[in-house]
């Protein structure tokens, strides 16, 4: 039997983020179809296998690129259109309570022009063949905290 893993999403007008809390995670399994079906799978650090499959509101592109950290793995997949979207899937029925709005990650439609965030830094993900290191992906890092004490 499958679990369903935390889902923080975000979106800019030309990407959507989608972060899954996952520590640990081990044989990670991703299929991202163009009509906007995403899918997802990895086994837990117990062993435990966790799954869910998206219908995103648009179409993508099939390409994404993904971050696997100690704690979680963040994927920005690229919209076919660059338009905001009204909500992440394409149903319109209350998500499901695993799936969560990313504050961290958000920005309004008509503050993503003026926003520094609006502008991705592509060094923190990597292809979708390739592993990062341990480091990438964390939520703190506490070697960045010491050095801004300094």
């Amino acid at each position: 039997m499958s679990r369903n893993p935390e889902v923080l999403w975000a979106q800019r007008s030309d990407k959507v983020y989608l972060t899954v809390a996952l520590p640990d995670a081990k044989d990670i399994s991703v299929k991202c179809e163009p009509q906007g079906l995403f899918s997802f799978s990895a086994l837990g650090a117990q062993g435990e296998r966790f799954e869910f499959s998206l219908e995103l509101y648009g179409k993508i592109m099939p390409e994404y690129r993904k971050n696997v950290g100690l704690r979680n793995i963040i994927f920005s997949i690229q919209k076919e259109e660059k338009s905001w979207w009204t909500r992440l899937l394409k149903s319109e029925e209350k998500p499901a309570p695993y799936i969560k709005v990313d504050w961290n990650k958000w920005c309004d439609e008509d503050e993503e022009v003026n926003s520094e965030t609006a502008s991705d830094d592509e060094s923190a993900f990597v292809n979708e063949d390739s592993e990062s290191s341990d480091d990438d992906g964390l939520l703190y890092l506490p070697d960045l905290e010491k050095a801004r004490s300094k």
